[in-house]
């Protein structure tokens, strides 16, 4: 087996699990779990439709490379979500389809990563945990940048040394934030394009929040967005990864898509064909009804705000806890340290959160997690206030 199997940790879920193991939740109160990120509203009937009505192509080997028509409809949204100039992104060269982002930013990293020694991967601190185990698995160091509260969520890139830079191969971003729902600004997105420029990395932004926002006047800037702010055409040293899971709500259709410098897709594309990650063609024909149409994008949006703001209205007067830019998440201050604040909730009120901790490591004495908590408001409407409500109740008698 390979050696680096080692050096994974455990998974959050699976801590979260031995956690709470022995704890004896109340039988009189039903369980809701704002634990897991994975979307609850309703999944488009159209893009159903479209699944079952392309079943034939059950009889078809996909490419790897995926079907024109899809890459095409990527290349189009892509320059209209994020101000690219109309026909910048070739679909042929800077489009790639993979099956959700998880597989994608993994199968990215071993692509890219050059086996040398003291490579570096650089993620923010708390993270999607599989940036650190690609990482370790492609044989570089993982290396975090504290996300905390001081700097508005988000790394401190200034306070990155230039040794560090120098030795960096993939600077992982998550704009808006897991868990933070922080935003990555633009003149910050441009300045690390330059950084990159000068040191020699790649820049992966994992984007697949970037559809849930709050004002439909102004939405998120991108890292395409960046790169046509510099009219940088051709995208050097520029991946953003995106997927139909969040803005959709089809975690389960296994859809997003890769774009960017045409070199390093070339190579990627290389690599998954080998990999053996071809996305069925019957997928493929209900992502282009999904990514073609925005009033469901536009109605999921409005649910969100519907939570958040029933959420925050009760657990703002007991909780450190802030409306973030985006995505599903809220990531409040805990009165109590985060795993006991965790297990006692589970027992008290049966419901489930993940102590922020588990989303981070400690680096320097530092846990950016420490004494937080996620919160996943994907759950319907009742449920997110009947939790909002335990959890007010909870902090109030502790």
């Amino acid at each position: 087996m390979n050696d680096a199997l080692t050096l994974l940790q455990p998974y959050p879920f699976e801590k979260l699990r031995g956690l709470l193991a022995d704890a004896k939740p109340s039988a009189d109160k039903r369980p809701i779990s704002l634990s897991i990120g994975e979307p609850k509203h309703r999944s488009p009937d159209f893009v159903a439709q479209a699944l079952t009505d392309n079943l034939d192509q059950l009889a078809v080997y996909p490419t790897t490379l995926g079907i024109p028509a899809l890459r095409e409809s990527i290349a189009r949204w892509c320059e209209r979500r994020f101000g690219v100039a109309p026909g910048a992104v070739d679909p042929a060269r800077h489009v790639l389809p993979v099956n959700g982002t998880r597989e994608a930013l993994f199968a990215f990293t071993q692509a890219v990563v050059r086996r040398e020694p003291g490579a570096l991967v650089l993620s923010p601190n708390p993270f999607y945990q599989i940036y650190e185990g690609a990482a370790l698995l492609a044989g570089a160091t993982p290396h975090y940048l504290p996300c905390t509260e001081a700097n508005g969520f988000n790394p401190d890139f200034d306070a990155v040394p230039t040794d560090v830079w120098q030795r960096t191969q993939i600077l992982f971003l998550c704009s808006p934030g897991n868990p933070t729902g922080a935003l990555v600004p633009l003149e910050t997105l441009k300045r690390l394009i330059t950084l990159a420029d000068e040191h020699d990395f790649v820049i992966a932004a994992d984007e697949c929040y970037s559809e849930l926002y709050f004002d439909e006047s102004q939405p998120p800037a991108g890292l395409l967005t960046a790169c046509a702010a510099l009219g940088r055409d051709d995208f050097r040293r520029c991946v953003v990864f995106h997927s139909l899971s969040k803005r959709s709500n089809l975690p389960g259709l296994r859809s997003g898509f890769v774009a960017g410098d045409a070199d390093i897709l070339k190579a990627f594309l290389l690599y998954r064909t080998y990999h053996g990650c071809a996305m069925p063609v019957q997928t493929q024909l209900a992502s282009i009804a999904a990514w073609n149409d925005e009033a469901h994008v536009r109605a999921n949006r409005e649910l969100y705000r519907e939570k958040f703001d029933a959420v925050l209205d009760i657990l703002a007067p007991v909780m450190d806890v802030r409306r973030p830019d985006g995505g599903f998440y809220l990531w409040p201050r805990t009165p109590i340290d985060d795993q006991r604040f965790t297990r006692e909730l589970f027992a008290r009120e049966h419901v489930t959160v993940v102590p922020g901790s588990y989303l981070s490591r400690e680096v320097d004495g530092l846990n950016p997690g420490s004494d937080r908590v996620r919160m996943a408001l994907v759950a319907p409407l009742a449920e997110c206030i009947e939790a909002a409500q335990r959890i007010r109740a909870f902090i109030e008698s502790l």
